[in-house]
């Protein structure tokens, strides 16, 4: 719907195109992501609980991956709801300030999200490669700064992109090829001279993910560096097993983010994007409770404990 004024369209809503190719699938797409939906809600929810509750846990590394679980539901929580309405009733309208408010938080979590699993990868190689000084600079103040300088960053950088890119003039068609709002296919239904906005969405992209790799990969090499020092053959092959899971996420993550917005040109694989997409907000949120924590010992004992005790009380 829209309301032309001159030469000038005031749009009131836009049109989320969702996957028509496979619509027919819709019933059959809409159970198998609402499972993942829930079991990737029901996984990070177990794991902010149980930091929150077992008093052993209450270390710098469940501290982040507390604020992590949280991330992710808020990040899967901010586009699944609307792609199981698509996959069940098909393409779905979403009104201009609600489509801008969506793009917003699911950005802005992104960024924020990328900027803390560079935090975690350097908690973690205090704690392996520097474990004498870890307490003394890994304490509750550093965390929650921390934690603080990747909401202060990201919501600067995130915000004035969005709020640039809804004042932008959108003359028609209003259909996005997507099953969210996002930046990158808002900015295509602009019909002004977009390159300007593309390249900023470019340089955004490139800063944050390439200052969260290059803290990823300079802290988990010197993990590895650490761990190949280990006089255990078994000790070695459990901290790699460890390392490599969190790496097959993470390669996931970086892979597919990479993939959508670090490319200038990016009209002509909008269709694309769409199935890279699927992997950061299905995936990797129902991956990573099982990789980063319910495998892990202290976790899974925490949780017995936990459902002890509550059997217990009843």
């Amino acid at each position: 719907m829209s309301m032309e004024m001159g030469n000038v369209t005031t749009v009131h809503e836009f049109t989320l195109e969702g996957f028509p190719a496979i619509q027919h699938l819709g019933k059959v797409l809409f159970l198998v992501h609402l499972l993942a939906y829930l079991a990737s809600i029901a996984g990070n929810a177990v794991i902010i609980t149980i930091t929150s509750a077992d008093p052993r846990l209450h270390t710098p590394m469940y501290f982040f991956l507390s604020i992590f679980s949280f991330f992710e539901c808020c990040f899967t929580s901010t586009v699944i709801p609307k792609l199981l309405v698509i996959f069940l009733l098909g393409r779905q309208t979403i009104s201009f300030p609600a489509c801008f408010i969506q793009a917003f938080v699911f950005v802005f979590l992104g960024a924020a999200g990328f900027l803390l699993i560079a935090v975690m990868s350097l908690d973690r190689y205090l704690a392996i490669c520097k474990p004498l000084h870890y307490p003394t600079i890994m304490n509750l103040k550093t965390c929650f700064l921390l934690v603080t300088a990747c909401f202060a960053l990201a919501f600067p950088l995130i915000t004035g992109l969005v709020v640039k890119v809804s004042q932008l003039p959108f003359c028609g068609p209003h259909v996005i090829p997507h099953f969210f709002c996002d930046i990158g296919p808002l900015i295509h239904l602009s019909c002004s001279d977009t390159r300007s906005f593309e390249m900023l969405t470019f340089v955004l992209a490139l800063v944050i993910l390439l200052t969260s790799l290059v803290i990823t990969t300079i802290a988990y090499s010197n993990i590895v560096v650490t761990i190949m020092r280990l006089p255990s053959a078994k000790e070695q092959q459990k901290a790699f097993s460890t390392c490599s899971s969190h790496l097959i996420v993470l390669s996931l993550m970086y892979g597919s983010c990479v993939f959508i917005y670090m490319k200038p040109k990016q009209r002509n694989r909008l269709d694309s994007n769409r199935e890279a997409a699927l992997v950061n907000t299905v995936v990797t949120p129902l991956l990573n409770p099982v990789i980063y924590t319910l495998r892990n010992k202290q976790v899974h004992r925490a949780l017995r404990e936990t459902m002890h005790r509550m059997k217990i009380s009843r």
